[in-house]
């Protein structure tokens, strides 16, 4: 069980105090390693909340950063990130050093190895942030993956899942998996007959529950495919980190 939620502030370099949480377990691993969960689409939500508890609950320390959260109104914020998330470039990805560079400092914590996982969005932004950051581990769940290897050169091991029901990025699982054997990274990325998009997450409204699996995405929890991506998650943590 997690210790608490503790919501803190980092500074970026516009001046702006990002707000961010983070959630602590109550026997940290071996490893002094720690996580950054990286929301999708919907923001700072309970269920981002969930899955960074679900990581606390495992040992690891883990910060959820609101990369909305970026010192504009609210519709400008989503809009520069959503431009970071095409771009690979942006104040997203200094949201996200911020942070890693925090856990590296922060005494309370003693970590030495950051990792980062996210989902939909935050799946590509933990991608394109794992190739230009000095990362121990990245946990990528269906998000677009770049068209060319070379735009992942540097990356860090990496684990993650896609569902091939999802009819716009079903198909990047395959894709990241080619990229990373061309370039030699270890790697455990899994694609799910059964599964859609967004298959670990758990959103708690009626858009998300009633409707998902009627888009192209086919958006829907799969308890199945999420409890078979965790095992995965945290035997390729031990194995790596």
């Amino acid at each position: 069980m997690t210790v608490a939620n503790k919501r803190f502030t980092l500074s970026l370099s516009n001046g702006h105090q990002m707000q961010c949480e983070l959630f602590l377990p109550i026997k940290r691993n071996e490893k002094r390693a720690a996580v950054i969960a990286i929301h999708d689409i919907f923001g700072l939500t309970d269920d981002i909340r969930r899955i960074a508890s679900r990581l606390a609950d495992a040992g690891y320390p883990a910060v959820v950063p609101d990369l909305y959260d970026n010192g504009s109104m609210k519709p400008l914020c989503v809009t520069k990130t959503l431009l970071a998330h095409e771009t690979g470039k942006g104040l997203a990805f200094e949201q996200l050093e911020a942070v890693r560079q925090w856990l590296l400092i922060e005494p309370e914590l003693d970590v030495q190895q950051v990792g980062v996982m996210g989902f939909c969005m935050g799946g590509r932004f933990a991608l394109l942030y794992g190739a230009q950051a000095p990362l121990a581990v990245v946990a990528p769940f269906y998000g677009m993956v770049p068209p060319k290897a070379e735009d992942l050169q540097g990356i860090c091991p990496v684990v993650g899942g896609w569902g091939e029901k999802d009819m716009v990025m079903g198909k990047h699982g395959k894709l990241l998996n080619q990229h990373l054997d061309k370039l030699g990274v270890e790697h455990d990325v899994k694609s799910y007959p059964d599964a859609g998009h967004s298959y670990m997450n758990n959103h708690d409204t009626f858009i998300f529950r009633e409707l998902g699996d009627y888009s192209p995405l086919r958006s829907k929890y799969n308890e199945a495919a999420a409890e078979d991506s965790w095992e995965r998650v945290f035997a390729f943590f031990d194995k790596v980190l």
